[in-house]
């Protein structure tokens, strides 16, 4: 059972500990380095890391935006792994679940001094992982999850050139729908695709 909603399990329980780190984060944000709280429209997820918040004051929540991510980058990197077993050609099966395993590191390190680094290897593991998922699906009749993959890649796409052109305030938004579309794109392949789906629907 635990393995079956494995990957449900992490997800929750990383939101949660995300959740709970940002209404325990001092303050102070890109906009206002003396702002009080977490703002999620102008706050970054990686400020949560940090020992010392932006406003300067020790940083209660960085413990649990660790474990959170933590959490997060297993819960994707299974999700990868199980995916691989439902493709029907042995390259993809190979390619996603090497994504799967050395991902959960990348993604792991984010929280790191090494963040932008990490972001970088980790979001592209991700989009590759996607991509490969996204081909196989529009050769099934999964029509929903065809659109989904289709509009989740666009903004992850998006969202990374936000981040390569500096465009700080409309990522810090965009950041969390990001974030948020790509972790239900995850549970619905994860719990509403099989095996079968993939290959009887091939073409």
């Amino acid at each position: 059972m635990i393995k079956k909603y494995s990957v449900l399990i992490c997800i929750i329980i990383s939101v949660i500990l995300l959740v709970i780190a940002s209404l325990v984060y001092p303050g102070g944000s890109l906009h206002d380095k003396n702002s009080i709280g977490f703002d999620w429209s102008k706050n970054f997820i990686s400020n949560l890391f940090a020992a010392t918040a932006i406003n300067g004051s020790d940083n209660p929540s960085r413990i649990l935006a660790i474990l959170g991510i933590a959490f997060h980058a297993v819960g994707d990197g299974v999700f990868f792994i199980h995916t691989s077993k439902k493709m029907p050609e042995r390259q993809a099966t190979n390619v996603l679940k090497y994504i799967g395993v050395t991902n959960i590191v990348f993604t792991f390190l984010i929280a790191t001094p090494l963040h932008d680094i990490m972001v970088i290897i980790s979001s592209t593991l991700t989009l590759m992982g996607l991509f490969y998922i996204t081909v196989f699906i529009l050769m099934t009749k999964l029509h929903l999850f065809k659109f989904s993959c289709i509009i989740c890649l666009l903004i992850f796409y998006y969202t990374l050139y936000l981040y390569g052109s500096g465009n700080w305030g409309l990522l810090a938004i965009m950041q969390k729908v990001s974030f948020i579309l790509s972790m239900l794109l995850v549970l619905g392949i994860e719990y509403f695709t099989s095996q079968e789906d993939f290959k009887r629907e091939k073409r």
